[in-house]
């Protein structure tokens, strides 16, 4: 492994596959020269493609992300391992959308992971007490003010939570923006991690 190198894990949305999170990346290789970039698919089937947790209509059941701890931390670490990462967690970065989001901020918030950077777009803190192990990891959130899928209040919400619990973070709120990842967020994401995995 290059001792410059970095690892970018993205975690794709309900209903979704990792697969439609690589032209991000694509989009990204040039400007986070000797990064690698895995995109996994969540472990759970869904009728569309693959989910991290089931919903039922509400994103917001403790319990049910708890549950599925165990499969996401599996998921990720084969990445870690596979990429050969195991004792670098500090040049890793989870980039998350939406349930990916959630996942990816429940990881950090719980001290499960310690990375290097962790983004988040259009996602939500799940109620769980913040650990202190991980607030070493720097995070974005990213959230269309148009969103009506999960409110912009919900990563307004998560910052104050993170940041009271000694973590560095920053809001970026797009006005306009609806439940997706905009050219112009996926710009300021590349930036945070230009900064932050240097």
């Amino acid at each position: 492994m290059d001792s410059n190198s970095h690892l970018v894990i993205f975690l794709h949305g309900i209903g979704a596959s990792g697969a439609q999170l690589m032209p991000l990346a694509s989009s990204w290789r040039s400007g986070l020269s000797g990064a690698r970039f895995a995109a996994p698919d969540a472990p759970f089937h869904h009728p569309r493609g693959h989910q991290w947790f089931a919903v039922d209509g509400s994103q917001l059941r403790p319990d049910r992300i708890q549950s599925v701890r165990e499969a996401f931390d599996r998921t990720v670490s084969e990445i870690v391992e596979r990429e050969g990462f195991g004792g670098a967690h500090d040049r890793i970065a989870f980039v998350g959308v939406s349930q990916g989001a959630i996942v990816g901020l429940d990881a950090v918030a719980t001290g499960r992971w310690q990375i290097g950077a962790l983004v988040s777009f259009a996602g939500l803190l799940p109620p769980t007490e913040i650990s202190q192990k991980s607030r070493r990891t720097p995070v974005l959130l990213v959230h269309g003010e148009a969103d009506r899928t999960i409110p912009s209040m919900a990563s307004t919400m998560a910052a104050g939570q993170l940041k009271g619990a000694g973590f560095t973070v920053e809001l970026d709120l797009l006005p306009g923006v609806g439940h997706t990842v905009s050219m112009d967020g996926a710009e300021k994401a590349l930036r945070f991690l230009q900064k932050n995995l240097a």
